[in-house]
């Protein structure tokens, strides 16, 4: 079976074709980050249209790098939700008229679970079942998962994600927009032992995460530091260890919890650097194993969503004429297959 997958949930446009034997075949991205820079952060409304100039001219080139005509094609995949209502309307438009004028199944795609299965296209995949940290710009959560489909969701962002955290951050400290990779990378600059962050709510039970108190204390550390980028490359290392030892220890007590040896993590932010680095330590450490997708697919794109369709389309799941994108929806609402 092959498949097309469509991702515009935010702001990257990305495509793919993926078969079930061969594998990926092609993988398409377009990011809008320039398009945004100036404003600092995604404006959905600009986000929508470039979805709409970008989206037909990379199916395009996905199809013709894979080497596949539309009637070779057994369903399109695109993300249905969470997101932006906007871009998601774009792809999920396209795709459903493209399935319908190709004559195949459309089929609507979780956005995080696209991010979930996303190590899936490893040829190191993890086995079921496993604990998955999921970081991103929107999200951060805890999910038990026991097959595709079967989610428990053991903890998760009660406000700021650690991605959107890491970005207001980096723009405090007068970095470029996205702040996030700029901020880890001024990181590696720093110094320890010179500010000491908080860890926030692992002084208490529980596996939720909040990440705006940690953004405030970083203002005002911020606000009575010197302007000297030494100063400001021992915050970031500071900041960032706070955020990375928060994940660690929430893992940690996921993993005793449950009693599981496999760890996922997938998101935006599995892409840092001393994040696989420690939770590489921690999983030797406590005789396990820790999995991560290619840095190609840390990020919002189309071959997670072609995977994770793929999955979906071969357990009967097809979408009507009437499908709605959504751009709130609950990962522990979805279907086992």
């Amino acid at each position: 079976m092959r498949i097309l997958g469509i991702e515009t949930s935010c702001d990257e446009t990305g495509i793919a074709v993926y078969d079930d034997t061969a594998g990926l075949l092609s993988h398409e991205l377009y990011s809008q980050v320039k398009l945004h820079a100036d404003y600092g952060g995604v404006v959905p409304e600009l986000a929508s249209r470039d979805h709409v100039r970008k989206i037909i001219p990379l199916i395009e080139k996905a199809l013709s790098d894979a080497n596949t005509q539309p009637n070779e094609l057994d369903g399109v995949a695109f993300t249905q939700g969470p997101g932006l209502v906007g871009a998601l309307l774009v792809g999920s438009s396209v795709g459903r008229s493209l399935a319908y004028a190709w004559g195949v199944p459309a089929v609507g795609v979780h956005h995080m679970e696209g991010h979930l299965l996303a190590p899936m296209l490893e040829d190191n995949a993890p086995e079921f079942p496993f604990i998955a940290l999921l970081v991103s710009g929107g999200h951060s959560m805890l999910v038990k998962v026991e097959g595709i489909g079967s989610y428990e969701v053991l903890g998760e962002s009660i406000d700021d994600a650690a991605g959107e955290a890491f970005d207001k951050t980096a723009k405090l400290l007068g970095l470029d927009y996205p702040g996030g990779p700029l901020l880890a990378k001024l990181a590696e600059k720093g110094e320890p032992g010179h500010y000491k962050f908080p860890r926030p709510m692992t002084d208490r039970p529980g596996l939720d995460f909040s990440f705006s108190g940690l953004k405030t204390f970083a203002a005002n550390t911020i606000r009575a530091a010197d302007d000297n980028k030494q100063t400001k490359a021992n915050i970031a290392y500071a900041f960032q260890e706070a955020v990375i030892d928060t994940l660690i220890i929430k893992c940690k007590r996921a993993l005793k919890q449950t009693g599981m040896k496999r760890l996922v993590i997938a998101g935006g932010v599995s892409a840092n650097t001393m994040l696989r680095a420690q939770m590489k330590t921690l999983m030797d450490d406590l005789r396990g194993e820790v999995f991560y997708p290619n840095l190609a697919y840390c990020t919002d794109n189309g071959a997670m969503i072609a995977y994770a369709g793929m999955q979906r389309l071969k357990a009967g799941e097809v979408l009507g004429l009437s499908s709605q994108a959504k751009p709130r929806w609950p990962l522990d609402t979805l279907a086992p297959v």
